[in-house]
């Protein structure tokens, strides 16, 4: 056995147990810590179904209602002109949004189009250079109650646009069509 794999064994039952050592030497109660720390895990999971149901929802009738379809059809002639695929339009849009969708997406591109094309790249540049914003904000910051996030979603979404520029052109670099 390597020793990358010995550690990578080994790491996270040596981080708690030297955990569990530092709390019973400072005399702290650690099992009802943990436990405490359990019930606020449950907690923040239940606080945190009403966002991500509205997300789901939300990504279902985008796709569902073919809005998303009727977008991608108008904006194909300047696509064209670009040199952007079409089919990397839908993974632009839901990756913002939803990273499970966005990985789906990515997926099925990389399965119909191979991992070596230029649109399978594309898409897992992509998949690695953006975030899920709209996520993040929903779910997070409505967790812990913070309802102003306008500043929050400018940066994001910016940042989101970036990467996916930034996607385009460094495979169109490093993989020219």
């Amino acid at each position: 056995m390597s020793i990358i794999t010995t550690i990578s064994t080994w790491i996270i039952p040596c981080i708690i147990l030297f955990v569990l050592l530092v709390a019973t030497w400072k005399k702290l109660p650690t099992y009802e810590l943990f436990v405490e720390g359990g019930k606020e895990g449950i907690k923040m999971a239940v606080s945190l179904l009403p966002f991500l149901l509205g997300m789901m929802v939300s990504i279902a009738i985008l796709r569902g209602s073919g809005a998303m379809d009727a977008m991608i059809q108008f904006i194909s002639p300047f696509l064209a002109i670009v040199g952007v695929p079409s089919e990397i339009v839908p993974l632009s849009i839901i990756r913002p949004i939803s990273g499970t969708a966005a990985l789906g997406m990515t997926t099925e591109l990389i399965k119909t189009y191979g991992p070596d094309s230029f649109i399978g790249r594309l898409a897992s540049t992509m998949q690695g250079s953006t975030d899920t914003t709209l996520y993040i904000l929903t779910v997070y910051f409505g967790a812990v109650g913070i309802r102003k996030m306008g500043d929050a979603l400018k940066v994001g979404l910016i940042a989101d646009f970036i990467g996916i520029i930034a996607s385009i052109v460094i495979v169109s670099i490093v993989f020219s069509v």
